[in-house]
């Protein structure tokens, strides 16, 4: 007899699922009963946040959706937190549960990991939530969650099984493929859109997370349109050193000055979300009025009313689009970027220059590296201005949701996916601990990430916070443990530098290694 967690993973693997993330318990024994015999690699994370930051860091350096198997209540609430950080940064996450027997649910009788609604607490954060109640159901409900994948904007999707019917026969469940994709653009939309860039005489583009894998459709309409380009946060990498690039935050003055004197703004992909365009709640965030903008979400479209709306994946939408426009000789373009930047370098301060020299340094001396970050000063200061040399290879978790314990998990998780990658976790001291026994999983799947703690001794971007508005700073300085000896614990080689001098010599010696290791940077 076939059961229905035995029948999930043939399905699973026909949707070209490779790795699931989970911590098998009592109520999943029936999801791992075919996982032994499949081709699926299955990685053991210490904590179900950790499954589910390993999962959005898996999705976001493959292009396909993270998978979690995670047992009823804890193993789920464990979890929400990554989930709503999959929810804010667009990222494509399948959760499957299990859940308390179906004549069990809702009844309050007190059965192990039980909740009062599993699934309708989860539609609060998932995109949706699904209960399989019969085997039969469970064919379309992947394919639904994957259609959703391919065809719409991404986030976390989470589908429950009853253990009564995840124990129950199968039979013989047909796979159904997906055949949905993202909607073409609308041609006349696209007509319309090369008119208004046509008669534009300081055009700009900002392109958005949505538009992160649609690079050389960017720099194909900035070139043609002779266009400065904006690049959020998620978007880092694009045209890295080009000369019409702007690698930093629309909440700096300088940014904000060149979005305001530009006639056409095009947008693609982004959701002009505070977390980028006003980063410190300053106010004052710039939304163009003769704008374009391009998402493939329609709610998105909605939310920001624009001159005109094109619903559609960025970069088939970018292409047409540059294939519209009439090439217009260089002008000022490049000139007008190269001011902002300038400008934009400038406003970060003497303190955050020291910061953002940390992150500079991993770049120059690991070129192509993949760069994982977390809630920590000097990933702050990259965020408002920083140009990565890899599409891709700059993401992090202290904006959107901004949770803390991300970088650890997401980077080892990105490893596993990208083996031949260097990858690089940067996390401050406090929130490193959030998720620390994830190292040992890096060890345990012999994933070579390069773990880098800016030790401050606390949480020093919220100790500035408070003194700025003249709190007297409270609970801002957790001791932090001793790493050198924690990493040892786990089996992994350490080192404690004092400042970020040595920083380049020591992210070689661990590149060299080719095993995980740690460096400790101890600031003052």
């Amino acid at each position: 007899m076939t059961t229905l967690g035995e029948a999930l993973i043939p399905l699973l693997e026909a949707h070209g699922v490779d790795t699931v993330f989970g911590i098998p318990g009592y109520h999943t024994v029936e999801l791992y009963r075919g996982l032994a015999r499949s081709n699926i690699r299955h990685v053991t994370p210490r904590h179900e946040q950790g499954a589910g930051f390993m999962a959005d860091g898996y999705a976001r350096v493959t292009g396909k959706p993270g998978v979690c198997f995670l047992i009823t209540g804890p193993g789920l609430t464990n979890a929400l937190t990554p989930m709503a950080q999959a929810r804010a940064d667009s990222i494509p996450m399948l959760v499957i549960t299990s859940v308390n027997a179906a004549p069990t649910l809702g009844k309050g009788f007190g059965y192990l990991h039980e909740l009062p609604d599993q699934r309708g607490m989860t539609d609060l954060v998932a995109l949706y939530s699904q209960r399989i109640e019969s085997p039969r159901q469970l064919p379309a409900a992947l394919r639904r969650a994957f259609s959703l994948f391919a065809a719409e904007r991404p986030g976390p999707v989470h589908i429950e099984i009853p253990l009564d019917v995840l124990s129950a026969p199968a039979g013989d469940l047909a796979f159904e493929p997906v055949t949905a994709g993202p909607p073409p653009a609308d041609p006349g939309a696209i007509a319309e859109a090369a008119k208004i860039a046509g008669d534009a005489r300081r055009p700009l583009i900002i392109a958005g997370g949505g538009a992160l894998r649609a690079g050389a459709d960017v720099q194909r309409l900035a070139e043609r349109l002779d266009a400065p380009v904006v690049l959020t946060i998620n978007a880092r990498g694009i045209m890295h050193g080009h000369p019409l690039a702007v690698p930093a935050s629309p909440s700096l003055d300088s940014v904000r000055t060149l979005m305001t004197e530009a006639d056409l703004v095009i947008a693609a992909g982004t959701e002009f979300g505070p977390t980028d365009f006003d980063m410190y709640a300053r106010g004052g965030s710039v939304v163009p009025p003769n704008l374009v903008r391009i998402d493939i979400d329609r709610w998105q479209l909605e939310r920001r009313p624009a001159r005109l709306s094109i619903r559609a994946d960025a970069g088939a939408a970018l292409a047409r689009l540059a294939d519209e426009v009439a090439a217009r000789a260089a002008g000022d373009g490049a000139a007008r970027a190269e001011r902002t930047r300038l400008a934009a370098r400038q406003e970060l301060g003497p303190a955050m220059h020291r910061q953002l020299a940390a992150i500079e340094t991993i770049r120059d001396t690991l070129p192509g590296a993949l760069i994982v970050g977390d809630s920590t000063q000097p990933v702050y200061a990259a965020n408002l201005f920083y140009d990565h040399d890899r599409p891709g290879g700059w993401f992090n978790g202290s904006v959107g949701y901004g949770a803390l314990g991300y970088a650890a998990p997401a980077a080892t998780a990105a490893k596993i996916a990208l083996p031949d990658a260097t990858v690089v976790c940067f996390a401050g001291d406090g929130g490193f601990q959030f998720t620390l026994p994830e190292l040992s999983v890096a060890v345990e799947q012999q994933a070579a990430v390069i773990f880098v703690v800016w030790n401050n001794s606390g949480y020093r971007e919220i100790e500035d916070s408070m003194r700025a508005v003249g709190v007297e700073p409270v609970g801002v300085s957790p001791a932090p443990p001793d790493f050198i000896k924690i990493a040892d614990a786990y089996g992994m080689a350490a080192e404690r530098l004092q400042g970020i001098d040595g920083l380049a010599a020591a992210l070689l010696r661990a590149q060299a290694s080719g095993k995980p290791r740690l460096i400790e940077l101890v600031i003052a």
